[in-house]
């Protein structure tokens, strides 16, 4: 993937920086602590802290000496080694010291502080970490949102985006709803469960496939990081419940919509698998229902965990919604999504999932030996959406399939 550019300093702030860095120079070390100090606040840095009191206690050990003697050469010897020190160390070591938190100190207003970025931590770190090109993006929702309360650890910024509220947290992340540098506002996801390089280089695969995902039903992947502690990814944002929060809130659709529902999410899985990708979390949760209909989110993610954290006993998937080939270790194709999209249908209908949502061995069971009432489900989906629900992947319709049978 391609590299964005961060914004790049003024010359105005290079030149103060400078300023700044030259006080312990033309001011004998007297300087040293105070410039520290300022560098300590600026940085939030604890590390600036503890140098900022070393250089205090050198610089005052000077002072008294000199204050205490009239000639301090008369001074004992371990008294002239101390003053002696006190002033190199606060004077020297403060011109280098200093020289080298130029640049820091010019980047810090343009890049979150280390204290408030958890995810870059989380994300990003604005420190110097790469960053994959980002798409333009629709100039539609331009906004300028309202103070946001940030819980105890949560960022301020993630990357180049700041973040203006917690959207939520899962099992793979957090998403948190952010402003874009040019003021669009995206959703960005960050990722716990890549650990290392070759899970990431694995991910950043992953998410590079997902942006040529056609964007039909679909929210668009618009940039990924993959450097950091924590690896993000951002994606358009769509203003509206999830369908599990729509269904839990306001009772199972109609005939109507559960058919608007069954058509267009089953585009979005068509466009899905002809990118090349396997969904492999298609949930309630991951169907967003925007003004202008719902959108599929977090294709391309599951695939790159799945990968990563099944090696550490820790399984990808939410079990009411996960296809028996899933459950038994076996390849898992587009047929799983597809699956996974008739007990969402399910769910949609009734309000609960097809094989239930009690104890995790329970749903297991079901989902491997049971075949679902579908008597709640429209006559026209009824056929569909049961042959989706078949146990054997290769005798489930395609997604395009399923398109073709909810028109005809």
């Amino acid at each position: 993937m391609q590299q964005s550019h961060p914004v790049r300093p003024s010359g105005g702030a290079w030149a103060a920086a400078v300023v700044w860095a030259s006080l312990p120079l033309f001011t004998c070390g007297m300087a040293t602590p105070f410039t520290i100090g300022f560098a300590a606040f600026w940085l939030r840095s604890a590390f600036q802290v503890v140098a900022a009191s070393v250089y205090l206690v050198c610089t005052g050990s000077f002072l008294i000496g000199a204050i205490a003697y009239d000639d301090i050469d008369l001074a004992p010897a371990p008294m002239q080694v101390l003053v002696y020190g006190g002033l190199m160390v606060s004077w020297m070591g403060g011109v280098i010291h200093s020289g080298i938190l130029v640049p820091i100190m010019v980047r810090a207003r343009l890049r979150p502080l280390p204290h408030r970025q958890h995810v870059t931590h989380h994300p990003q770190h604005h420190h110097h970490q790469q960053q994959h090109p980002q798409q333009p993006l629709n100039l539609h929702q331009r906004t300028t949102e309202p103070s946001y309360q940030r819980r105890p650890g949560e960022p301020e910024w993630i990357g180049h985006y700041r973040v203006t509220k917690s959207l939520g947290r899962g099992g793979q992340g957090a998403v948190y709803l952010a402003t874009a540098p040019n003021g669009v506002r995206v959703a960005v996801k960050v990722l716990h469960d890549l650990v290392d390089d070759t899970a990431r280089a694995r991910f950043a695969r992953e998410v590079e496939a997902a942006r040529r995902v056609a964007t039909f039903s679909t929210a668009r992947v618009l940039d990924v990081n993959i450097t950091g502690q924590y690896p993000y990814i951002v994606s358009e944002y769509v203003e509206g419940p999830s369908l599990e929060q729509l269904v839990r809130q306001h009772g199972p659709r109609d005939e109507d919509s559960l058919t608007r529902l069954a058509l267009s999410t089953a585009g979005a899985l068509a466009a899905i698998h002809k990118a090349g990708i396997v969904h492999r979390d298609f949930k309630p949760s991951n169907v967003l229902i925007g003004h202008d209909g719902p959108r599929v989110i977090d294709f391309g993610i599951a695939r790159a965990l799945d990968q990563v954290t099944m090696t550490a006993g820790k399984m990808v998937g939410t079990p009411p919604y996960m296809s028996p080939e899933q459950l038994s270790g076996e390849a898992v194709g587009p047929a799983s999504d597809v699956f996974s999209w008739a007990v969402t249908m399910v769910f949609a209908a009734t309000g609960r999932p097809a094989f239930g949502e009690d104890s995790v061995p329970a749903v297991f069971n079901r989902v491997l030996t049971v075949h679902p009432d579908l008597s709640p489900l429209p006559p026209a989906l009824r056929g569909v959406v049961g042959a989706c629900l078949n146990k054997r992947p290769e005798e489930r319709p395609s997604a395009s399939d399923v398109m073709l049978a909810i028109i005809n």
